[in-house]
């Protein structure tokens, strides 16, 4: 239905989108996650030419729309998007919002299309609002009315801008219910959504977006079960995190615990944790301290907001060898302390480089 080559946009010197390939098979649902500002809606506005493309191919049923020849106005007739922001015709009615397109773009008489738009109102379950103006309904009624009027245009393809981003909490539901409900009917739509239980439960396929690129595409399962990139990991799990690189044996230890101390602080984490994490890395430069100045050493802290499991990553350079095996420290007090402060201990040769990970104890107990 869609295929996507090479598709680039800038915006002046601010490169949005790069590279980007994909397809969107007929009756697909595919939803579009990640960070904000990685591209996510720029890739919808270009799929419907409301931002044309610096660069690549777009093809709807086999013509690129991008061609000079291509008939751009019918194309557009199989596609609608429904944005974040309803935009309806704020001096109309519903009625009137749902019936303007199809009687001046389709030819419709006005009662087949006031027909049609009863079915459709009945549909998102606002028939009775037919005669109101959008100030009078809610945002999430708003917002459902934008999915009608989309579906007035009987159109083959819906792009879902956030369709829930500019709603209350209690809205949300209200307007997710509607989505599920057209999936059920098999009209192909692209949704790109921060909700992500949404993305799980309604798609086909989910792409995870970031720095422009499409990072990684796969089944809801294999996106949200068993992610392939860290960057995927980390949005799923909401990770956030902090990098220490020491260079030399001459760091700024203060500085550096300094930092930790207000990324703890900022994550609102336990007084406990924090003591914890900070013991953790002073018996752990102890044990670095021979290599200083001979390799790189980062040391990241990782918090999941989902998971509420705290981590503490060490990759340093140099030959492969794990830092705790060496010179019998597994029998040593400082490895003893270690283990105590810790859920688990997982080594691996990581990108050319040794990886220590600690799962640190005590997160989810207040003092």
């Amino acid at each position: 239905m869609i295929r996507i080559e090479h598709l680039s946009k800038k915006f002046g010197d601010l490169v949005v989108l790069k590279d980007i390939n994909t397809e969107i098979k007929r009756g697909e649902i595919v939803s579009i996650i990640g960070p904000s500002g990685t591209g996510k809606s720029t890739l919808l506005r270009c799929l419907n030419l409301l931002d044309y493309p610096s660069g690549g191919s777009i093809y709807i049923d086999g013509v690129n729309i991008l061609d000079k020849k291509a008939d751009v106005a019918k194309i557009r007739q199989k596609m609608n998007m429904v944005f974040q922001s309803f935009n309806l015709f704020s001096h109309l009615s519903v009625m009137e919002n749902l019936t303007i397109a199809p009687i001046r773009l389709r030819g419709m008489s006005k009662e087949a299309a006031r027909t049609k738009a009863l079915e459709l109102l009945r549909l998102v379950g606002l028939a009775e609002k037919a005669e109101n103006y959008p100030e009078e309904l809610s945002g999430g009624q708003q917002q459902r009315v934008a999915i009608a009027r989309c579906l007035a245009m009987e159109p083959e393809i819906i792009l879902f801008d956030e369709p829930t981003s500019a709603l209350d909490p209690t809205m949300v539901r209200e307007v997710l219910s509607v989505i599920r409900r057209l999936a059920r009917e098999g009209i192909t739509m692209a949704i790109v959504t921060h909700e992500m239980d949404f993305a799980r439960d309604v798609s086909n396929r989910v792409l995870y977006m970031d720095e422009g690129l499409i990072f990684e595409e796969g089944t809801p399962d294999e996106i949200f079960e068993n992610p392939q990139k860290d960057k995927t990991r980390a949005f799923i799990n909401r990770t956030l995190s902090f990098t220490w690189r020491i260079l030399s044996p001459d760091y700024d230890l203060y500085a550096m615990n300094a930092e930790i101390e207000a990324f703890c602080e900022k994550q609102i984490l336990p007084k406990k944790t924090r003591y914890n994490l900070l013991l953790l890395i002073e018996e752990l430069l102890q044990i670095y301290a021979p290599y200083l100045g001979k390799m790189i050493l980062d040391m990241t802290i990782a918090y999941s907001e989902k998971s509420r499991r705290l981590d503490l990553i060490c990759e340093s350079t140099g030959e492969k060898a794990n830092p705790l095996d060496s010179h019998g420290l597994t029998d040593d007090l400082g490895f003893t302390i270690i283990k105590n402060l810790t859920e688990s201990i997982d080594y691996q040769w990581h990108n050319g480089k040794n990886r220590l990970e600690f799962q640190v104890k005590n997160l989810s107990h207040e003092e």
